[in-house]
């Protein structure tokens, strides 16, 4: 299993990415918003990559988090989600927008992905709802940037030597991903249901986007608080 590549990037398109990894090129399929966040032409790259193995067909898919990568083998388990139709659902909501989606059970947005019609869009919902809380409760280790590889003069890849994600400020979806494992974290402990806890958690940071660990618990709370 191929689960991670890093090399230059040779040709990039909408949908598509050729790595050179020392002198062979592989053909990483990606999702536009994906593929829209790459380096030029050139420059190194890393993205962790799915392996897909029919008989007659090898195909590499790429995501630029491990988060991504493990909604991408959820959603493909989806009866009639193949692995392009997957990558439009990434590409259109994200890791952290499908999480709220299912969470919510709005499947209006999952709709929106190119070739997902109303009762697939449903279905997805449905089925993975239940696995939802897990993954968004892991969200804040699987969406570390594991970095790019440091590219020598001759364009080799130094495989030993690889930027540490430390070195980097984390981006939002990050930050929010860790909020949202702190704050299913906490909700749990109080006795909450994954499932509840994590449909609040959805709605509360739908509103706030922002919003920091303690103030996405306060908010959640106040959501799962019983209604007069």
């Amino acid at each position: 299993m191929i689960g991670r590549i890093a090399g230059i990037i040779l040709h990039r398109a909408r949908d598509h990415v050729l790595i050179d990894v020392r002198g062979v090129g592989y053909i990483v399929h990606v999702s536009e918003s994906t593929a829209a966040g790459l380096p030029p032409v050139g420059q190194a790259v890393a993205l962790y990559t799915d392996l897909m193995v029919r008989e007659d067909l090898l195909q590499l898919f790429g995501f630029p988090t491990m988060l991504d990568k493990e909604w991408h083998r959820l959603l493909t388990g989806v009866q009639g989600v193949g692995a392009k139709v997957s990558l439009a659902i990434l590409g259109t909501l994200g890791a952290e927008g499908l999480a709220r989606a299912i969470a919510l059970g709005d499947w209006a947005s999952v709709r929106r992905a190119n070739g997902v019609g109303p009762k697939l869009a449903q279905r997805v919902v449905l089925e993975l709802k239940d696995k939802a809380p897990a993954i968004m409760a892991l969200g804040a280790t699987l969406s570390v940037d594991m970095g790019v590889p440091v590219v020598a003069a001759d364009a080799t890849v130094i495989e030993s030597d690889v930027v540490p994600s430390g070195a980097r400020a984390p981006s939002d979806a990050m930050l929010a991903a860790r909020a949202t494992a702190d704050a299913l974290s906490a909700l749990g402990n109080l006795g909450y249901a994954a499932s509840e806890a994590a449909q609040a958690v959805a709605e509360a940071q739908a509103r706030e986007p922002t919003a920091q660990t303690p103030a996405l618990i306060r908010a959640a709370l106040r959501l799962l608080a019983p209604k007069e």
